[in-house]
């Protein structure tokens, strides 16, 4: 049966419809935004989530410059995630989380970082 391949909102790549990662970018929300807190679908150029109250403009740690909550920034391209530091976990997680989204658990952060 043929399916309909659908693009990446990152790359304009086409894409398998059921993918959860863009083979093209990496990116691991191919077809739409979500808070980096509660998950929700949002749509780039929101100022706040409407699930959390979550400002969706953050400054990016490599460049200092605003940049919308997503896997990279705007401005120098540098990525805005990181591994969860739980073991078993080590899914990956918006630099500013405290929790992680998928296990629960306390982000630590590196010194320095």
């Amino acid at each position: 049966m043929a399916t309909y391949k659908q693009p990446c909102v990152h790359c304009g790549a086409f894409i398998e419809r059921d993918s959860r990662l863009c083979p093209s970018c990496g990116s691991r929300s191919p077809f739409g935004y979500h808070c980096p807190t509660c998950q929700r679908e949002i749509e780039k150029g929101q100022p706040v989530c409407s699930g959390c109250g979550r400002s969706l403009m953050v400054v990016c740690p490599t460049c200092g410059q605003p940049t919308f909550a997503d896997e990279r920034c705007e401005k120098c391209g540098a990525g805005l995630m990181i591994h969860c530091s739980n073991a078993r976990c080590g899914e990956l997680q918006f630099f500013e989380n405290i929790k992680c989204t998928a296990c629960g658990k306390k982000i630590k952060k590196e010194v320095g970082k």
